[in-house]
């Protein structure tokens, strides 16, 4: 208490410390931080995080904001923007209007920050959206603007499975992405998480709802899942970290897994065994029913995904130690997730893990 009352006084008085004051590499303005440690601080930074309103971004923005960080809301959709009111303190949390392809909205959204994160990205195409226009063209346009405006620092998400001559456009675009983004802005980090999991992911619940579309290559696909709670944590740390500036940092799941694997993890945790009904669907197959299903208008299977069903994850080693961050194994936290599909009859039964597979490289 007497430790608190001090640190309040010197608050209060209006008292500055040196480590309060930072100056931002390359433009050399100062960043002075003030008020406790918190929700409730400021830290002096200005963050934009374009793709917010995305699974990684609205994790992202919470976490910046919880250290009194002023963070700038690009957004699309008013009833996404709505989750994050609560986000910040009283003028931390500004949310902005704009369109990917409006180069004057995008500078309108950074012109006061010094750190930019552009989380901006597609699972699916549509026909306004394709992947060259979200992640090549639209990252491109983001850095470059970025580099007009004199932004200190820009922060790019890839994927742990980026490379130019990958089957799949996604990783396609992902990999020609980071390639435009570093031209346009030398000094960028590039950040290649791994597919993430947690509360309303893609992973764990599509796993739950629709397990017959990751039974493609018999289950066999290796992948290395990673919380996303923990990419976002990594992601924050960047704030007040400038050294690793033109970096480019891996951050898969600290286990490879197969897809067989985490279906068998999902029967356990839901104490439901659909899938082991469901025979495995051929590949041609799977990427007919996917074109069929572009004819809707809502997003379903596309055909790069059966593509990436049949692709492992990179066995690029992890960067997570030089971000302070230890990943979290997905089994511990998959009762968290996916509780809710158990019955009421078998809502708190206890949960017996599958044992997980020996793992033979190709």
């Amino acid at each position: 208490m007497l430790l608190l009352r001090v640190q309040r006084s010197l608050v209060s008085s209006g008292k500055r410390a040196y480590h309060d004051l930072q100056t931002l590499p390359s433009t050399n303005k100062p960043v002075v931080s003030y008020g406790p440690p918190g929700y409730s601080a400021v830290s002096g930074h200005t963050v934009t995080i374009f793709g917010c309103t995305g699974f990684l971004g609205r994790y992202l923005a919470s976490k910046i904001a919880k250290m009194g960080t002023q963070v700038i809301i690009p957004y699309r959709d008013e009833d996404e923007a709505r989750i994050f009111k609560p986000m910040g303190d009283l003028g931390q949390i500004v949310r902005m209007e704009w369109d990917i392809r409006n180069e004057e909205q995008i500078a309108e959204c950074l012109r006061h920050s010094d750190i930019v994160f552009n989380l901006a990205g597609r699972d699916f195409e549509t026909k306004n959206f394709d992947f060259e226009s979200v992640h090549v063209s639209g990252a491109e346009r983001i850095a470059s603007v970025a580099a007009r405006s004199g932004v200190s620092r820009f922060v790019h998400v890839s994927h742990l499975n980026a490379s130019a001559t990958s089957e799949s456009k996604f990783y396609q675009t992902k990999a020609l992405g980071e390639e435009r983004v570093k031209a346009a802005f030398p000094n960028a980090t590039i950040v290649r998480p791994g597919s993430m999991f947690g509360y309303e992911d893609k992973l764990l619940n599509s796993l739950a709802m629709s397990p017959w579309w990751w039974k493609l290559n018999s289950g066999k696909t290796q992948i290395r899942p990673v919380h996303v709670l923990d990419v976002a944590q990594a992601l924050a740390n960047l704030v007040p970290e400038s050294s690793l500036s033109s970096r480019t940092l891996s951050l898969p799941g600290p286990s490879t897994l197969t897809y067989d694997y985490l279906l068998d993890l999902v029967s356990a945790v839901t104490l439901r065994s659909t899938h082991s009904y469901v025979p495995a669907m051929p590949q041609g197959v799977a990427t007919a029913v996917a074109k069929l299903s572009q004819s809707v208008w809502w997003p379903l299977m596309s055909p790069d995904e059966v593509t990436r069903r049949y692709l492992n994850d990179s066995e690029t080693v992890g960067d997570w130690e030089e971000l302070g961050i230890t990943p979290s194994e997905i089994e511990p936290l998959a009762l968290k997730y996916l509780r809710r599909y158990r019955s009421a009859e078998t809502y708190t039964e206890p949960v017996e893990f599958p044992a997980r597979p020996s793992l033979t490289t190709a």
